[in-house]
């Protein structure tokens, strides 16, 4: 493997094509303001790099990347990518990762608007991400201590497992399909609409209007707040370990809740024939 250190490129592709080797200590800038420097590259490891310019990995494979920087201005940095493992860096810029293929991400602050769209085999750990629209048709995606700001996270998404995560969105799970959540708190609004077999399981799921127009529906020893006119027109099983202010028109299943603060049966487009239970009497 070649060695590639202390060295500065500015220009359009300066390293097209690059084939294994090692990048230390190198900076992607400058007034030439070149674009795809890696592009088309494989089997090669980047240490210690700052990239301040646009498309530096796209269609790279076997691409290595540690304790790295990329900025604001490094706009839509990996694209249509295949095995590639980001630790312990910075990733800026919009569409910071798409149609990429077999990534994965860890002690890793991203900051970047519409992430991880149209991905397959993601994997995220320890990591902080900040996205307003993150994960859109994505798949197989696993994420373990995450801590994501944003909005209209994971829509479309399929095959998806999240656990000891802080999610604190909107919009989240809408048309996604087999998604587990586990040990992890949802601050946000809107919840799950439209999903096909969420689970969440010891959750504790903040917000107004969760999980309408769902099928197969589970939460698992889940505690909610300030949760009303949940589950209108779901197919669900639910238990509930805290009040819940209030349920409208489940479609299909049984709910299991501490307390509820009032039942809406009324004025529904759809048969609402869920059992509800409250403090184990059915009601």
């Amino acid at each position: 493997m070649k060695v590639i250190e202390n060295q500065r490129f500015g220009t359009e592709r300066a390293l097209y094509h690059t084939q294994g080797a090692l990048l230390r200590n190198c900076r992607f800038e400058g007034e030439e303001d070149g674009e795809s420097a890696l592009k088309e590259s494989s089997d090669i490891e980047v240490q210690n790099c700052y990239f301040d310019l646009r498309y530096p990995f796209w269609h790279t494979k076997q691409c290595r990347i540690f304790d790295s920087v990329m900025t604001e201005k490094c706009r839509a940095a990996l694209w249509y990518d295949a095995g590639v493992v980001i630790e312990r860096s910075h990733m800026g810029g919009i569409k910071a990762c798409r149609e990429c293929e077999d990534v994965t991400i860890a002690q890793t602050k991203i900051v970047s608007p519409e992430f991880g769209w149209r991905c397959r085999g993601m994997r995220l750990s320890a990591s902080e991400l900040v996205s307003e629209y993150a994960f859109f048709e994505s798949r197989d995606i696993v994420a373990d201590g995450l801590t994501f700001s944003g909005k209209y996270s994971f829509q479309y998404t399929k095959d998806l497992k999240i656990s000891h995560s802080v999610l604190n969105t909107k919009d989240a799970f809408w048309h996604a399909e087999h998604v587990i959540v586990e040990d992890s708190v949802i601050n946000g609004e809107y919840l799950g609409w439209y999903s096909d077999g969420l689970t969440l399981v010891r959750c504790h799921i903040k917000g107004t209007q969760p999980f309408c127009y769902c099928k197969h529906l589970k939460l698992i020893d889940c505690t909610m707040e300030d949760a009303d006119l949940c589950f209108e027109y779901s197919d669900v099983e639910a238990k509930v370990l805290s009040r819940v202010l209030s349920i409208k028109n489940p479609r299909s299943g049984r709910i299991e809740v501490e307390s509820v603060g009032e039942i809406i049966r009324c004025d529904s487009v759809y048969p609402s024939e869920a059992e509800v239970v409250i403090g184990g009497k059915r009601v």
